[in-house]
Formats: C-alpha cells, sequence, structure tokens
C-alpha cells in the first residue's frame, strides 16, 4: 500500500457544493437540513480512523431521519462523478492524490474510480466524505465492496491513515516450476502488534495481492531472461545474481515493499534461477 495525505477538503462545504444545483427544492432543503450530520460523520470518521476504530462508526439507513440512503447515494453519483457536476472538481482533486497515478491499494494498478473506504450503501452519511474517498483501480474497489468492519482485526488499511512503508513486510520465493515462478507472502516484523499485521494480511489477502505481484513476476520473467541468459553465458550464476541484486537495490530505492524488490531478491537468493533456472519451459 502506498500512504497518500489527506485531502484538505472541507466535508461541510464539500457537501453544500455538490447540493449546490439541486431542482427539486424539497430534497434541497431536506439534504442541506443534514449537512451538520455530514460534518459530525466527517470528524467523528477521522478521530476513529487514526485510532483503528472505523468498526464503531455507527450505521444508519436514513440520515437524520431525513435523507435516504439512495438519496445519499445520488448526490455521489450525480453531484459528484459527472463531468458536469458541481462536485467533479473536488473528485478530479481527490484522484489526483495517486501518486503517479497508481492505485493505492494495490500499488501497481492504475488509480480510475474513488473507492469509498466504508461503503456508502452502508455508510451513506458518509457519500461524499473526502476522508471516505480513495482514489484506487476498479479492481480493489470491486474486491473491497463487501468490506464490513466489526472490530479492529477486520479493518482494511486506509492510505490517509496508515504508513507501512516504514518496515519491510513483503518477501517472495522462488518457486522451481517451469516456467520459474513467484510466491508472495506477508512477513511481518516482531515490534508490529497484533492488530497491524492482521490488517495488513487482511488487505493483502482481500486485494489478491499475491497473484497480482505473482502474474507481474511472471511478466518480468519473460521481458529479462534474453539479457539473464546473456549474463550467464558470461560469467555465470553469480553474474546473474549480481545484476538482480543490482535490480532489486534500484527498486528499494522507490518502494521497499514493492513487489520489484521482493520479486529480484528472490530471484538472487535462489542458486536454481541463478543457474539456469530462469530458463525453465
Amino acid at each position: 500500500m502506498i500512504k497518500l495525505d489527506p485531502p484538505d477538503l472541507d466535508a461541510g462545504a464539500f457537501f453544500a457544493l455538490c447540493i449546490s444545483r439541486v431542482r427539486n427544492l424539497s430534497l434541497k432543503a431536506r439534504l442541506a437540513s443534514v449537512t451538520p450530520n455530514v460534518i459530525q460523520a466527517s470528524t467523528t470518521f477521522e478521530g476513529l480512523a487514526i485510532r483503528v476504530r472505523l468498526y464503531e462508526f455507527v450505521r444508519e439507513s436514513v440520515v437524520g431521519g431525513l435523507v435516504t440512503t439512495s438519496e445519499m447515494e445520488a448526490v455521489y453519483t450525480q453531484r459528484m462523478v459527472p463531468k458536469s457536476a458541481p462536485g467533479r472538481a473536488a473528485y478530479d482533486k481527490l484522484m489526483s492524490l495517486a501518486r503517479s497515478g497508481k492505485c493505492p491499494l494495490c500499488a501497481q494498478r492504475d488509480a480510475s474510480t474513488l473507492d469509498h473506504h466504508l461503503p456508502k450503501a452502508h455508510y451513506p452519511v458518509l457519500a461524499v466524505t473526502p476522508l471516505n474517498l480513495v482514489p484506487s483501480c476498479t479492481d480493489c474497489n470491486k474486491a473491497k465492496l463487501a468490506s464490513l468492519p466489526t472490530n479492529a482485526f477486520e479493518e482494511t488499511l486506509h492510505p490517509y491513515f496508515d504508513d507501512i512503508d516504514g518496515d519491510r513486510w513483503l518477501f517472495a520465493s522462488v518457486q522451481t516450476t517451469a516456467p520459474a515462478s513467484l510466491k508472495f507472502i506477508v512477513i511481518p516484523p516482531d515490534h508490529w502488534n497484533a492488530v497491524l499485521v492482521a490488517r495488513v494480511h487482511l488487505h493483502f489477502k482481500t486485494l489478491g495481492l499475491a497473484d497480482l505481484y505473482a502474474a507481474q513476476g511472471a511478466d518480468e520473467l519473460l521481458n529479462i531472461r534474453h539479457q539473464l541468459r546473456i549474463f550467464h553465458g558470461s560469467g555465470g550464476a553469480e553474474t546473474v545474481r549480481s545484476e538482480l541484486m543490482a535490480r532489486a537495490d534500484s527498486a528499494r530505492a522507490l518502494r521497499v515493499n514493492g513487489w520489484r524488490v521482493s520479486a529480484f531478491e528472490a530471484f538472487a537468493e535462489s542458486d536454481w534461477f541463478c543457474d539456469g533456472g530462469f530458463d525453465a519451459t
């Protein structure tokens, strides 16, 4: 996961902007009347997210006893997402938070949508709350749709509040298959608490990152196989190993838990791979 800076958008002002063009005066009045609920929800969300207690956020199907879930969802789908919507500028600003345009959840695919960290179908008051909206790829968004935490151990990672790249936790090992393949696993450092360990494992499993990174590793091997043949022919296994470690070092300078770091390290540490296993078919 890639840590992102939280958006500097005011929840109340943004909600007011989104509903500013609602033509149905009765609906507009009801939406405006729950603005304090939206503001309070944003404050509550932030406080709970910081303490890893979002599972305590109270679910309600009717916001303030006045606005239904479908009406709040429409504020997002009709008043924020469309190109001509009053809240579209904020949508684009949130999308721009993704570093290099990459999904912060998988750190691999392109960010193309906004993910509701707590789903709007179950938490309608958060439908357009900036802190609840995270740029993501469609695959990660879909994988998280049913995410309803009931305790701290079940809370998926939030890019605005969680930073796990200060420690190394992603590793891989070479599988002696034909062609060679990689198995990616989470090995948390000893000083992590039990909740963080569980959350990182949950994040990794929910988003299917082991399979995603293994597929990327397989593609990378196809791209470098010819080069590895040349290195092996000129200097044997140790020359191959040296090249792979150099690539791991280069990838580590970008992200310590990037899949390439683990992939190149695993390739380099495998005697079988360096001595010709990379060419197994």
